[in-house]
């Protein structure tokens, strides 16, 4: 995952530095929502051998990207999330889920104005879970650790252990196109958009777990709608205004302390250390005020004992406001509130686990508990913005950020309250570019 933001940089500076001084560009920020088409073919296979229906096809989609576009060329990334439709099998639930992170090159076939055509292509990396778990959740976290068996779940690129675990190279090619809308109560324009074009992974077998391939999970047609905040270059106000990407690290200073003493009551290692994560931040100003997205995933990972390893893993989405408080010679300080969405995963995995079918047939080894709530932060940040060129019209952005979590929801493993554990401190690094 790092190499692959670090390609992404290198490629926007690269293409920032030939665009300088050069005709028309814009920054966008986009959420898009879809579905694309996904067939499970070798597992349904097994199914249909066994007599029973095979999984629904297709999956849903919901992402966020960022762009850039410079006279006709663009460039940008998406970070999609991708849930299965869920089936049902006796006491199971059968689901799968991915994730994928795209860097994108695009040309656009009309000229810079308020409609817009772009063919593009992408390269990126992706992480897959296939579960089948037992449909009745445990009442207690007493009961869950005694007999912790409730289904199995296969995961590659294993990103509950952190971000930098994507992996794999996924491709997509396809089309976008847009409209701006102009808005009477701001300035930015709003951007709608629709894409559609063909995803899949470039290598077969490359997505195989316990005997079954499951590249056709990573494959098919999508449809996906969106809209954003963009940035176009024949609004006057533009040079007044920025939107820029910055990838995050971070270090939050919290222990899952509650729910290590169950562990150590039931034999099993407690986590060590604190969460790190790896994000992204968008984050654009005008004339003075911030808003923005925040993305960030939070892990620990670790053996339990010599059968088995366990994750506990929290993604935060945020979307943010705030007031730039200082400007001067480069230096930039601000203020930031977010509202945002939390997760919370606590995985207990045995590590050696049968192929297929005999996995299908005794499916109980690995446990699964998850819950989520909404959150709220205050931040202050501190940022160098270093000009690549003496038109200052592309900044590369050193930040530090420093905040405070507030759960706002119970958070509650089972009837572990983790709510402790969600709340705290952090302080995140960030480095990224600015147009």
């Amino acid at each position: 995952m790092r190499i692959f933001f670090t390609i992404l940089i290198n490629v926007l500076l690269i293409s920032l530095a030939s665009a300088q001084g050069s005709g028309h560009q814009r920054s966008t920020l986009h959420i898009i929502q879809g579905n694309a088409g996904a067939n499970l073919r070798e597992f349904n296979q097994l199914l249909e051998n066994k007599g029973i229906s095979p999984l629904r096809s297709g999956y849903s989609t919901f992402g966020i990207g960022y762009q850039n576009r410079f006279n006709d060329f663009v460039l940008g990334f998406e970070l999609y999330h991708n849930n299965g439709p869920q089936s049902t099998f006796g006491d199971y639930t059968i689901d799968y889920r991915t994730s994928r992170a795209y860097l994108n090159v695009g040309y656009a076939f009309t000229e810079e104005g308020r409609f817009h055509l772009i063919h593009y292509m992408s390269i990126g990396v992706g992480y897959l879970s296939f579960e089948m778990l037992q449909e009745n959740q445990p009442g207690s976290m007493s009961g869950f650790l005694t007999d912790p068996e409730r289904g199995y779940i296969l995961r590659q690129n294993n990103i509950h252990k952190g971000s930098q675990k994507f992996g794999d190279l996924l491709t997509e090619i396809g089309f976008q196109v847009g409209y701006d809308i102009d808005l009477p109560v701001m300035e930015e324009s709003i951007e709608v958009i629709a894409k559609f074009g063909y995803s899949f992974s470039p290598f077969e077998n490359a997505w195989s777990r316990k005997g079954i391939a499951f590249d056709n999970a990573q494959s098919g047609p999508f449809l996906r709608l969106g809209a954003g905040i963009s940035l176009p270059d024949y609004n006057y106000f533009y040079r007044d205004a920025s939107l820029g990407v910055h990838l995050l690290y971070g270090l939050h200073f919290t222990r899952p302390d509650q729910l290590n003493g169950y562990l150590d009551s039931y034999g099993y290692q407690s986590f060590q250390g604190r969460p790190r994560n790896w994000g992204l931040k968008i984050l654009g100003e005008n004339r003075g005020t911030l808003y923005g997205i925040d993305i960030y995933n939070l892990a620990n990972s670790g053996q339990a004992n010599t059968e088995r390893s366990h994750t506990l893993n929290s993604v935060r989405v945020y979307g943010n406001f705030g007031q730039k408080l200082y400007d001067h010679k480069n230096v930039e300080v601000g203020i930031l509130g977010g509202l945002g969405y939390g997760n919370l995963r606590y995985s207990l995995l045995k590590d050696q686990k049968p192929d297929f079918p005999l996995l299908f047939e005794e499916p109980d080894h690995d446990g699964y508990l998850r819950t989520w709530g909404f959150l709220a932060k205050p931040e202050l940040y501190l940022a160098y913005a270093m000009p690549l060129s003496r038109r200052k019209s592309f900044d590369l952005i050193y930040s530090a950020h420093f905040g405070y979590e507030l759960p706002l929801g119970r958070y509650r493993l089972a009837d572990l309250g983790m709510n402790k554990f969600v709340a705290g401190s952090y302080i995140q690094f960030g480095f990224g570019i600015r147009p």
